[in-house]
C-alpha cells in the first residue's frame, strides 16, 4: 500500500506542476520528410539566442518553451538538408517543418548515431542509434542487409556462437533483451539459424539500443531494450522498392491512402534457397518468409491513428532427422493525441505471438509450444519547461503460455497425444520519469517504475516436500527430478502467486566543455518471464515460462560510468564505458536436463545468481570518404549456483563459473569507403574469444559402451571466433533523372573461409581407437549478389 501511495503522489505532483515564468511561450510542431511526409525521429532543433535545444520524439513531435521574442531556429538530422528560419514568438505557436533529403556527395556522413550536442550533454548513456543508411553500407551475408548483424558490431554486444539466434548484451542472456517493433514484443529475432534477422531494413525507420540507463517506460527484461520503428509510408506519391538476391528477394510498396492525410506501406521477403537444394536432390531444406504492413491516418492536427503488423516464419527440414519451424506475429493499433503544445500522449493496443514447433522423426513426436500476450500501453509526455520534461504512464500485459501440445508424428509413433497444461499471467506497471537540466553542465534523467506480476489459474500446481522440486542424491552426487507430493488446483483467474518490485532509474551527465562529458547511470530491472532454451543446439529449443514459487523473477542492478569526447569538430568521437551488473534468481539447468515436452520444468532448474562487468571502448570516424568505427569490449560474465544447504555442492561446488555467453575479448572493425558516385565499399572484421564449453576429462566402460566423463561446467572454451566480410555497391547511373533507380551489391561473408566452431564433438576413432575432438562448423565462405531497385 505504501508503494502505491508513493507512486500516486509522484504522479499528482508531476501533473500539477506549473511553469514559473508567465512571460514564456511554447513553440511546438511536427517535423517530416518533405517528399513523403514521413515523420522524423530524433531531429535536432536548436535556438542559439536562447541556447535551447530539443529533439523530436518517436512520432516526430517537438516542443520548446522560451521567452517571447525573435529567434533563429536551426533544424538538422543525418541525411537531410539543414533548415534555418527566422521566427517571431508572441504567443504559443504551432509550426511544422518539412526537411528535404540530402543529395549524395563524396563527403556524405555515413556513420552517425547522435549529433555531437546530444551525445555530449544529454543524460543518456549506453545508448546506440544506427541510421538505416549506415546499416545498408555494411557488408551482409548473401547480399542481404541485416539490422542485427550491424548491432553486433557495437561494443558490449555479441552472439553466443555462429548460427545462434538472438544476441547478448553485456553478459546478459538472450531472453533478457526486450525487442520491440512498433512497440510490440518480438520473441525471436532470427531467420536461418540466426544468419539473418526478422527485420527487413527496407521498412525500418529508426532503431535505438539501450544497454543501461534504461528509461522507466521500459521494463520486463534485465539486459537491454532494442526499440525499432517501421516506416509510415509516403502520403504524397506511390513508390516500389525491392531487391533480388541469390537466396531471397524482397519487395516494398508504399503510397497515399488519402493524399497528405493517410498512407500505407507493405513489405515482404521470401527465401528460395530450398528450391535449389531440391533441384540438386538434397532432401534438406531451410526457408523463411516475412510480411510487414503499416497504415496511418491523420484525423486532424492533434489526432493520428496507426495500424501496424508483422508475420514471419522459418522452416528447417532435415528429412532424416527432424523438422523445426517457428513464427512471430503481432498487430498494433496506436492513437497519438496532442492535448496541448506541452502535453503529448500515445495509446497502444497490441497482440503478439511466438509459435515454436519441432518434429523429431526417430522419436515420432510432433510438438508445438507458443507464447502470446495482449498488451495495453498509455504514455504521456509532459514538457513543463525548457529544463524539465516528464514522462509517465501505465502498461498492462496478459500472457498465455503453451508449454507443449504433443501429437504422434504418424500412425507408427509410440507417442500419445497430450496437452501440457497452459499457464497464465498478468504483468502491470506504473511509471514516471523526468529529464531535467539543472545547469548548463549538469543534466539528469531519473524515474521510478513499479511492476507487479501475478500467476493466474486455471492450472494444477505441483507441491513438493520442503518445496524442493529438485532433489540431491548424496550417494551418486547428482541432482535428480523431484516427485510431487500433492497437487493444488487453481480455478480460472485465481491468483497462484504474485510479485511486486520497485525499479528506480538514474542517469546523470556532466559536460566538461562543448566536446567532453562524463556520464553515470544506475538502473534496477525485473524480469518475470524466462526462456527455457538449449542454445548449444543448431535448432535451439524455445519454451517461455512465467515466474512462480520455484522459478523466481530475475532482479538486476546495473551501474555504468563513461567518458565521451568529440575531436576536430565532430569528425572523430571517443566513447568509453565501464559497467557492473548483478542479477538475483538466475536459474540454470541440472546436469542431464531433458527439456522437450517437460511437464514440470521446475524439476530441472536450480536458482542462483549472475554477474557481469567490463570495459567498452569505441572510436568513430564520422565524416569524409572513409567512415567507420573500432569497438572493443573486455568483459566477464559469470554465474553461481550454490547448494541449498551444506550437504549439496550446487553447480561447480557453488563457485563462480563462466556463463554460456561469456566472451572475454570482443573486437570489431567496421569501415565504409565512398570511392565515387558509382562505387562504395564496406568491410567488417570481427574477433571474439571462444564461448564457454564443457569438455570430457576422461572416459569409462559400462556394459561394453564407452561413456565420456565430463569435468566442471564451462571451464573450457571453444576456439576463437573471427571472420572478415567485404562488400561493394555499384550504382550504374547515380545522376539519372529517371524514376527507376538501381544498384548492385556484391558481398563475401567470411572471406578467408574460417571454420568457426559452433560446438565440439568428442568421439572414438574407429580405426585407431583413440579419442578425438571434431570441430562442428556451420558456415564457411559465402559469396552473394543482390540487385536493389526503387521507382
Amino acid at each position: 500500500m505504501m508503494r502505491h501511495k508513493i507512486i500516486y503522489t509522484m504522479l499528482f505532483v508531476a501533473i500539477s506542476f506549473k511553469s514559473y515564468s508567465q512571460e514564456k511561450v511554447t513553440l511546438s510542431g511536427t517535423i517530416t520528410i518533405k517528399t513523403s511526409a514521413e515523420t522524423i525521429i530524433g531531429a535536432s532543433i536548436f535556438i542559439p539566442e536562447a541556447k535551447i535545444s530539443a529533439v523530436t520524439n518517436a512520432y516526430g513531435f517537438y516542443t520548446i518553451t522560451l521567452p517571447k521574442g525573435e529567434y533563429t531556429i536551426f533544424i538538422s538530422h543525418v541525411g537531410f538538408e539543414n533548415i534555418e528560419e527566422h521566427i517571431v514568438l508572441r504567443a504559443n505557436t504551432r509550426k511544422d517543418f518539412s526537411m528535404p533529403e540530402k543529395s549524395k556527395t563524396l563527403d556524405e556522413v555515413v556513420v552517425k548515431y547522435n549529433s555531437s550536442a546530444t551525445s555530449i550533454r544529454k543524460p543518456e548513456m549506453s545508448v546506440n542509434r544506427l541510421s538505416i543508411a549506415t546499416v545498408k553500407k555494411m557488408p551482409a551475408v548473401m547480399g542481404e542487409v541485416d539490422v542485427l548483424k550491424a548491432i553486433l558490431q557495437l561494443p558490449g554486444i555479441s552472439n553466443a556462437q555462429e548460427g545462434a539466434t538472438g544476441f547478448n548484451v553485456r553478459g546478459g542472456s538472450v531472453d533478457g533483451n526486450l525487442v520491440l517493433l512498433d512497440e510490440a514484443v518480438v520473441y525471436n529475432t532470427s531467420h536461418l539459424f540466426g544468419f539473418l534477422s526478422v527485420f527487413n531494413a527496407d521498412v525500418i525507420k529508426d532503431l535505438k539500443l539501450y544497454k543501461s540507463g534504461i528509461p522507466a517506460n521500459f521494463g520486463g527484461r534485465t539486459s537491454s531494450v532494442l526499440d525499432i520503428y517501421q516506416k509510415e509510408g509516403n502520403n504524397k506519391e506511390y513508390h516500389i522498392t525491392g531487391g533480388i538476391g541469390a537466396v531471397s528477394s524482397r519487395l516494398l510498396a508504399e503510397g497515399p491512402i488519402v493524399k497528405d492525410n493517410g498512407s500505407f506501406v507493405v513489405a515482404g521477403r521470401a527465401s528460395y534457397g530450398h528450391l535449389f537444394l531440391k533441384l540438386a536432390d538434397n532432401p534438406n531444406a531451410v526457408s523463411f518468409y516475412d510480411l510487414n504492413a503499416k497504415l496511418n491516418y491523420m484525423i486532424n492536427d492533434n489526432n493520428r491513428l496507426f495500424l501496424s503488423g508483422y508475420f514471419g516464419k522459418d522452416n528447417m527440414d532435415f528429412s532424416n532427422f527432424f523438422n523445426n519451424d517457428y513464427s512471430n506475429s503481432f498487430f498494433n493499433l496506436r492513437w497519438n493525441h496532442i492535448f496541448s503544445d506541452k502535453l503529448f500522449s500515445n495509446a497502444s493496443i497490441i497482440y503478439s505471438k511466438y509459435n515454436y514447433g519441432l518434429k523429431i522423426k526417430y522419436v515420432g513426436i510432433d510438438w508445438v509450444s507458443d507464447i502470446r500476450n495482449y498488451n495495453f500501453k498509455y504514455n504521456l509526455s509532459h514538457h513543463l519547461s525548457d529544463k524539465l520534461v516528464l514522462n509517465y504512464g501505465v502498461n498492462s500485459l496478459y500472457y498465455q503460455f503453451n508449454p507443449g501440445t504433443i501429437n504422434p508424428l504418424d500412425a507408427a509413433s509410440p507417442v500419445n497425444a497430450e496437452q501440457i497444461e497452459k499457464k497464465y499471467a498478468w504483468e502491470n506497471a506504473l511509471y514516471i520519469s523526468a529529464e531535467q537540466k539543472l545547469t548548463d553542465k549538469i543534466s539528469l534523467n531519473y524515474g521510478l517504475r513499479y511492476s507487479h506480476f501475478q500467476r493466474l489459474g486455471e492450472q494444477r500446481v505441483n507441491n513438493y516436500a520442503n518445496d524442493q522440486a529438485v532433489l540431491f542424491n548424496p550417494e551418486l552426487q547428482i541432482y535428480e527430478e523431484g516427485t510431487p507430493t500433492s497437487i493444488t488446483h487453481y480455478n480460472k483467474n485465481k491468483k497462484i502467486i504474485d510479485f511486486g518490485n520497485l525499479e528506480p532509474r538514474l542517469a546523470v551527465s556532466y559536460a566538461i566543455n562543448h566536446d567532453q562529458s562524463i556520464k553515470a547511470s544506475y538502473n534496477r530491472m525485473s524480469q518475470y518471464i524466462h526462456l527455457i532454451s538449449n542454445t548449444a543446439s543448431v535448432s535451439p529449443l524455445d519454451i517461455w515460462a512465467p515466474s512462480d514459487q520455484y522459478l523466481k523473477p530475475e532482479i538486476l542492478d546495473q551501474v555504468a560510468l563513461g567518458y565521451f569526447r568529440n575531436f576536430s569538430n565532430g569528425k572523430y568521437s571517443l566513447e568509453t564505458e565501464a559497467f557492473y551488473k548483478k542479477t538475483k534468481n538466475k536459474a540454470d539447468y541440472i546436469d542431464g536436463a531433458e527439456l522437450i515436452a517437460h511437464r514440470a520444468i521446475e524439476q530441472v532448474l536450480l536458482n542462483g545468481e549472475a554477474r557481469a562487468y567490463g570495459l567498452e571502448v569505441m572510436l568513430k570516424k564520422n565524416t569524409q570518404k572513409l567512415t567507420g568505427w573500432l569497438s572493443y569490449t573486455l568483459s566477464r560474465a559469470e554465474q553461481r549456483t550454490p547448494g541449498r544447504n551444506a550437504a549439496e555442492p550446487g553447480i561447480n561446488n557453488g563457485e563462480w563459473y563462466r556463463a554460456n555467453y561469456d566472451k572475454t575479448h570482443n573486437l570489431s572493425l567496421t569501415a565504409a569507403y565512398q570511392l565515387n558516385k558509382k562505387w562504395s565499399f564496406g568491410g567488417i572484421f570481427t574477433y571474439q574469444t571462444g564461448k564457454a564449453a564443457t569438455y570430457p576429462i576422461g572416459k569409462y566402460q559400462y556394459q561394453g559402451i564407452t561413456i565420456a566423463n565430463y569435468g566442471e561446467r564451462n571451464v573450457n572454451s571453444l576456439p576463437a571466433y573471427h571472420h572478415l566480410d567485404l562488400s561493394a555497391t555499384y550504382t550504374p547511373k547515380p545522376d539519372s533523372k529517371k524514376k527507376w533507380k538501381g544498384e548492385w551489391v556484391f558481398s563475401v561473408y567470411n572471406v578467408y573461409n574460417r571454420s568457426n566452431a559452433a560446438s565440439m564433438m568428442f568421439e572414438q576413432n574407429r580405426e585407431t581407437g583413440l579419442s578425438e575432438a571434431k570441430r562442428i562448423s556451420i558456415f564457411g565462405i559465402i559469396p552473394g549478389v543482390t540487385y536493389n531497385f526503387r521507382f
